[in-house]
């Protein structure tokens, strides 16, 4: 099937072909927190469950390439680009509601917003998730995690839709075998589209104070001012990826536009104009020179696509 065949399919699943909805040629750079990366072949954003199943059962009855993206915060898509079809969760699928001591989440909501209707609402418990960039679907894919806690902690579960667009259920945060970094997600391509978190009423001030504390620890310590994917490595078995990258004498390795960052060793940043290309040639340096000094193999917690 070629790919106007398959623009036509989609814009019968979504029921219109407005270039909002439907996209093509679309630089990766605007969709990712690098703001570095190529095109898509074609972009479908979806705005709610029912569009979302319908085009995944499109895409699912051919042999066209797709790939369901968030918020792209932890995500770097190759200069050569996807030939294929991304599926976005965006705007669509945002919002918060409280019921009881949940905050029930749209998967498109940035965990910023999360963040702050918790506070709004004196619920404690998301303290920790906060600064933590990305959308609240992103972050059960990844089952992120920063100063302690990770979202399994709070996560009570999520509403899932089949990758084939065929069902969708509501799967307990223990049915998703959250790991660190991981979910079972990661095997099926299952796609979250409202998640429920477990909080507990708090004192507004307290909560306040307690996320103020952690996002100017962030900013102390993270190169928030540079577009990243956040920590670049996975953390290894015993040791520290920044550390490790540090001892080896990396920290402000350049390549090109990229750079492993001169405040936190574990970042590699876009100090502007980096590519696709930079990034990774500097990641292959970084996870070299750690393996010969250290014996430690580095993997990425960043997807890279293409």
């Amino acid at each position: 099937m070629n790919i106007d065949d398959i623009k036509g399919n989609l814009t019968a699943a979504v029921g219109d072909g407005s270039g909002s909805v439907i996209a093509e040629n679309v630089s990766m750079a605007d969709f990712t927190s690098f703001k570095a990366g190529g095109k898509a072949r074609l972009m479908v954003s979806p705005r709610n469950r029912e569009e979302l199943r319908a085009v995944l059962r499109t895409l699912s009855q051919t042999d066209c390439r797709y790939m369901v993206l968030g918020n792209g915060s932890n995500v770097l898509v190759k200069d050569s680009g996807y030939d294929g079809v991304i599926v976005r969760i965006g705007d669509g699928f945002s919002g918060v509601r409280r019921e009881g001591d949940m905050l029930v989440c749209g998967a498109g909501t940035l965990m910023s917003v999360v963040a702050r209707a918790a506070l709004d609402e004196g619920l404690t418990g998301f303290e920790f998730a906060s600064g933590i960039p990305g959308s609240a679907g992103g972050a059960v894919f990844m089952n992120a995690g920063a100063y302690g806690g990770e979202i399994k902690d709070i996560l009570k579960r999520a509403l899932v839709v089949a990758k084939d667009g065929s069902s969708e259920r509501y799967m307990e945060a223990g049915e998703l075998d959250m790991g660190y970094r991981h979910t079972t997600l990661h095997e099926t391509g299952d796609v979250v589209t409202e998640i429920e978190l477990s909080l507990q009423p708090g004192s507004r001030d307290e909560i306040r104070a307690k996320m103020n504390e952690l996002m100017n620890r962030r900013n102390e310590k993270q190169p928030v001012n540079y577009p990243s994917a956040g920590s670049f490595f996975k953390r290894p078995e015993g040791y520290f990826a920044g550390k490790l990258i540090q001892d080896a004498g990396l920290k402000g390795l350049t390549v090109g536009g990229a750079q492993v960052s001169e405040l936190h060793s574990g970042f590699i940043i876009n100090r502007g104009g980096a590519t696709a290309t930079d990034i990774l040639q500097l990641m292959e340096i970084v996870q070299a020179r750690v393996f010969d000094e250290f014996g430690v193999r580095l993997e990425t917690e960043v997807r890279i696509i293409g």
